[in-house]
C-alpha cells in the first residue's frame, strides 16, 4: 500500500500543477481597461449578519411552541393569528395575500374595488355638502341649532360611508385579524367594536348585573368602551378575587374607545360592601377618584399612579381590604365621560366628595357625567390583608366580624286537646 502511494505521488503533483495553470484562464477574465471604478473584488463587501436560531428570536407570525409563545407575550410581542394558522404558514410559499393565484379570488377583488370606487365618490360628494353647510349663514338654514344638528348627522353619515368603503376588503380584515389595524381609521374602530360586543361586553354586563353593581353603585350603565384592568403584568378578569398584596399597588387601566377623537374621563374605584355597624347595613368607600383623564382610540392606557395630583387625582389609591369575618367586597371601576369634553375644577369637585360614605350617583348628577364603561374585581380577607393594612396605616386589622346568634323562642307545649 505504501509503494502505491509513493508511485502515485508524482502523478498527483503533475495534475495539481496543470490545474493551477488552467485555473486563471477559466475563473478570471481580463479586467476592464481605463476604468475609474474599483473592481468587484476590490469593493468593500457588506458583512451578512449571522442568522440567529429561531428559538432565540422567534417570529410572531410563525411561532407554534407554547414556550416560545409565552416568551413573546412576556416581551410584549403577541403571536399573530391562531397556532394552526402559524403552523400552516411555516410550509407555505411567501406569497402576498392580495396576489394569491386563485382566479375566483382575483375576480371577486375586482368587483369589490369597483364598489369601493363608488363609495369614494359618495364620500367626496358628502364632504362637499358638509363644507357648503359650514360656510352657510345660520339664518338661511333654520338657525344655529338646526345647523349643528344637520352637521352632526352628515358627519355620522360620512363616517358610515368610510366604513362601507372598506368593510368588504379582505386585506383590511386580514390586517385586523393579525392585530395590525390602525385605530385612527373608522373601519378598524368598527371591527374592534363588533368583536368586543360579541363576547367581552356580554361578560362585563353579566358580571355587573349578577353582582348587583347596577343598581347598588349606579342606577344604569350602558358600556360603550372596553375596560381592561391589570395589576403589574397580571390581567384581572371581571369579578375575579384579587390577593390583598397584589392589589396594594395602583392598578393599570386599558380603556379602548371606538369613537373618533379624544375623551375626558372621570375614573372612580368604589367599594360597595363596607360594613356599617350602626345601621346594620353596608355603605360605600372610594378607593380612587380622578378627573380630566384623557384617552383616545390610539392612546387607551391609563396608569393610576402616574396621574397628576395637581389637576387630576382627588383621592389617591387606597389598597382594597376586607376585614376578617366580613363577606367579600365588590370593587367597581367606573368610567364616566365628562360633558362636552370640558375639564372639571379639582377644588370644586373635591369640596363636595369624601372618601367614606362616597356616593357616585351624587357626583354623576352634580357634574352631568355619563357612565360609559366598568370593570369589577373582588377582595376578601386573606393571609396578606393584615400586613397590608398595617403597612399603609389602615386601622381595624384586629377587628373580626361575627354573625349575631339569634336565640330561639322558648319552647311552648301545644294543647293536645285542640288537635283533631
Amino acid at each position: 500500500m505504501a509503494h502505491c502511494e509513493l508511485a502515485s505521488r508524482p502523478l498527483f503533483q503533475c495534475l495539481r500543477h496543470t490545474y493551477k495553470k488552467t485555473l486563471p484562464v477559466v475563473q478570471f477574465p481580463s479586467t476592464r481597461a481605463f476604468s475609474s471604478t474599483p473592481a468587484t473584488k476590490d469593493e468593500a463587501q457588506p458583512e451578512t449578519p449571522r442568522s440567529q436560531p429561531f428559538y432565540r428570536a422567534p417570529d410572531p407570525a410563525l411561532v407554534t411552541s407554547p414556550r416560545l409563545e409565552r416568551r413573546l407575550v412576556r416581551a410584549g410581542n403577541h403571536p399573530i393569528g391562531s397556532r394552526r394558522r402559524r403552523a400552516a404558514l411555516q410550509d407555505s410559499p411567501n406569497i402576498p395575500f392580495e396576489l394569491l393565484p386563485y382566479q375566483c379570488f382575483q375576480e371577486a377583488r375586482k368587483i369589490l374595488l369597483e364598489d369601493r370606487e363608488e363609495k369614494l365618490k359618495q364620500i367626496e360628494t358628502e364632504r362637499g355638502r358638509i363644507a357648503r353647510l359650514r360656510a352657510a349663514d345660520p339664518a338661511t338654514v333654520g338657525g344655529e341649532l338646526q345647523k349643528n344638528n344637520r352637521l352632526r348627522s352628515m358627519e355620522q353619515h360620512l363616517e358610515h360611508l368610510k366604513i362601507l368603503a372598506d368593510i368588504n376588503d379582505p386585506v383590511i380584515k386580514k390586517r385586523f385579524e393579525d392585530g395590525l389595524g390602525d385605530m385612527n381609521r373608522p373601519i378598524y374602530r368598527y371591527l374592534a367594536d363588533q368583536k368586543w360586543r360579541e363576547y367581552r361586553r356580554k361578560i362585563i354586563v353579566q358580571r355587573i348585573t349578577q353582582m348587583k353593581v347596577v343598581p347598588d353603585v349606579l342606577p344604569h350603565l350602558d358600556p360603550i368602551v372596553d375596560v381592561k384592568l391589570a395589576f403589574g403584568r397580571r390581567p384581572i378578569p371581571p369579578g375575579e378575587f384579587v390577593d390583598s398584596r397584589v392589589s396594594s399597588m395602583p392598578a393599570k387601566l386599558h380603556v379602548q374607545s371606538f369613537e373618533r377623537g379624544e375623551k375626558l374621563l372621570t375614573v372612580a374605584v368604589v367599594d360597595s360592601d363596607v360594613p356599617d355597624l350602626e345601621h346594620d347595613s353596608f355603605g360605600f368607600r372610594c378607593h380612587f377618584l380622578a378627573i380630566n383623564v384623557p384617552i383616545s382610540p390610539t392612546e387607551p392606557r391609563i396608569s393610576l399612579e402616574k396621574l397628576s395630583t395637581d389637576d387630576q387625582v382627588i383621592f389617591p389609591w387606597l389598597p382594597p381590604y376586607a376585614q376578617k369575618g366580613s363577606p367579600y367586597h365588590r370593587l367597581s371601576v367606573i368610567i364616566l365621560e365628562q360633558k362636552d369634553q370640558a375639564a372639571l375644577d379639582l377644588k370644586k369637585v373635591a369640596e363636595k366628595v369624601q372618601r367614606d360614605d362616597f356616593r357616585l350617583r351624587s357626583l354623576q348628577t352634580r357634574h352631568q357625567l355619563k357612565a360609559i364603561g366598568a370593570h369589577l374585581f373582588r377582595s376578601i380577607w386573606d393571609e396578606n390583608t393584615e400586613s397590608v393594612m398595617k403597612e399603609f396605616g389602615i386601622p381595624g386589622a384586629e377587628i373580626e366580624f361575627r354573625r349575631k346568634r339569634i336565640e330561639p323562642l322558648p319552647y311552648k307545649r301545644r294543647n293536645p286537646s285542640s288537635f283533631r
